[in-house]
């Protein structure tokens, strides 16, 4: 049944008349009736008594019961979809674990005293993992190392980060190749972009076997490094939030690796013809509250994210 043919059945039965529904709907009268003819020949049965005025039949008041449902389903969806209507809605984030940590529980705590009404789920994993997610649509946006290379895929950068070596004791100076290439690092499994980030180092300083201890959480990273176990590589702003809690040093990387320092996370998600009510206002929150990285902002004026119509 075509919602089309139920709209001109409710209109019909609401105003007693073929003719009166075809003035309602901007129609003529021959299209109504041939809407109402086709509805009766797939129901197999005989939906409204031609009388004055017309009404329905205890056939066409079943069926009225459920077009009703089915229209207003259908209205309340499009409005959503068009901004029209707020909704509490659903937003599910996935992120990189430190910036899960770092960033993201006062944007988070933003969005829900905004929208409280809006159900939020956040998975973190390494950043192929994320894309993959993405990419397969179980999650809505995400948070991860650099822009995606998938054409599919739309973002622009909002935090940088800079990448230290974090160690169990006072850092006077950066380790020499010995040190780092006798000592192991702990990185989170293949797929993360920080752990990328380790190798490279390694190989800037000519050390081309190291042993690189896989941990599941940010937690077991810190916990080990501060029992001694090895090096971490993470941004600097996540371990002055930790040290105090872990009691781990960190020193900055030499400026000649400066490109391996800098990390930017970018905000990444499916085209803006594609977002939710609840994508968009994460995404206007974003543009609102964080300070653009540097050479972002032109991205950001080129593609001004539509406001979201939220109650």
């Amino acid at each position: 049944m075509q919602l089309k043919s139920l709209r001109m059945f409710e209109a019909v039965c609401e105003s007693g008349s073929f003719g009166a529904a075809a003035q309602l709907l901007h129609t003529v009268q021959s299209n109504v009736t041939a809407h109402i003819k086709k509805l009766e020949d797939e129901a197999g049965a005989q939906l409204l008594e031609r009388s004055a005025p017309v009404h329905p039949t205890p056939a066409g008041r079943l069926l009225r019961r459920y077009a009703q449902q089915m229209l207003q389903a259908h209205d309340e969806a499009l409005a959503l979809l068009q901004g029209r209507q707020a909704a509490p809605g659903a937003l599910r984030i996935g992120s990189m674990e430190t910036t899960a940590a770092l960033r993201l529980p006062p944007l988070l705590a933003q969005l829900h005293q905004r929208h409280p009404g809006m159900a939020l789920e956040l998975r973190t994993g390494p950043t192929a993992s994320q894309l993959a997610e993405l990419l397969a649509g179980q999650i809505d946006c995400a948070f991860v190392a650099g822009l995606p290379p998938q054409a599919r895929l739309t973002g622009w950068p909002v935090f940088r980060e800079t990448l230290v070596l974090v160690g169990v004791a006072p850092l006077a100076a950066f380790p020499t190749p010995e040190q780092l290439g006798s000592t192991p690092f702990l990185a989170f499994r293949q797929g993360c972009s920080y752990r990328q980030r380790i190798e490279l180092l390694l190989a800037s300083q000519g050390i081309t076997a190291v042993q690189i201890m896989e941990l599941g959480t940010l937690d077991a990273i810190l916990g080990c490094v501060a029992a001694g176990m090895g090096y971490a590589l993470l941004p600097q702003a996540l371990i002055a939030a930790q040290q105090q809690r872990f009691g781990v040093h960190w020193c900055p990387l030499p400026p000649a690796l400066a490109g391996i320092a800098q990390v930017d996370t970018c905000f990444v998600t499916g085209p803006q013809a594609s977002w939710s009510p609840a994508l968009r206002a994460m995404a206007q929150l974003l543009q609102e509250v964080v300070e653009p990285v540097a050479g972002a902002k032109e991205a950001l004026v080129a593609a001004p994210v539509a406001e979201p119509q939220w109650a």
